[in-house]
């Protein structure tokens, strides 16, 4: 008859088996990190589960923002958005890159932007400042009278071209 510590051996082992195989398919159904230009960033949030992981790691990106459709659903978005970030004061660019979801975080240095969001032509820049251990936000809402659907496959195809491997 086996003893009662190595029953409970045995079942905290299944139970870390367990526990390590629903953090590794959790791990894979998150947005990965990129970079570009020496900046870290993830996009996401279309998926309620993406979303939710998004808000969650919010706090530990200095930057972060939303692109939304006027009096769309939640989570409705133009995709893909292009992203530019400059600097405010010298105009220099920092990053350009596309957002392929409704949220970006990206890990900017403290200091002043102008980030602009291009989608189907339609540009909206807000103004960000980013101050040491505090996340700057940023909402970018697009008009909801245009067809970002008929325009999105050209932008996709570009997005792709210039993306690197």
């Amino acid at each position: 008859m086996p003893s009662r510590s190595g029953v409970a051996a045995a079942l905290c082992c299944g139970v870390a088996l367990l526990a390590g195989l629903a953090s590794t398919a959790q791990a894979a159904a998150n947005p990965p990190i990129q970079m570009t230009g020496g900046i870290e960033y993830m996009c996401g949030g279309a998926t309620r589960e993406e979303a939710a992981f998004l808000q969650m790691v919010a706090p530990r990106w200095s930057t972060q923002l939303e692109f939304t459709v006027n009096r769309g659903q939640a989570g409705a978005f133009p995709v893909p958005v292009q992203v530019k970030v400059r600097d405010r004061y010298n105009g220099y660019a920092v990053m350009q890159t596309w957002a392929t979801g409704p949220t970006m975080l990206a890990r900017l240095e403290p200091g002043a932007y102008e980030v602009e969001a291009v989608a189907g032509g339609i540009s909206v820049v807000r103004q960000v400042t980013v101050i040491g251990g505090y996340a700057a936000r940023a909402q970018f809402v697009f008009p909801s009278n245009v067809d970002y659907a008929a325009l999105a496959q050209p932008a996709r195809t570009m997005a792709q071209a210039t993306r690197r491997p």
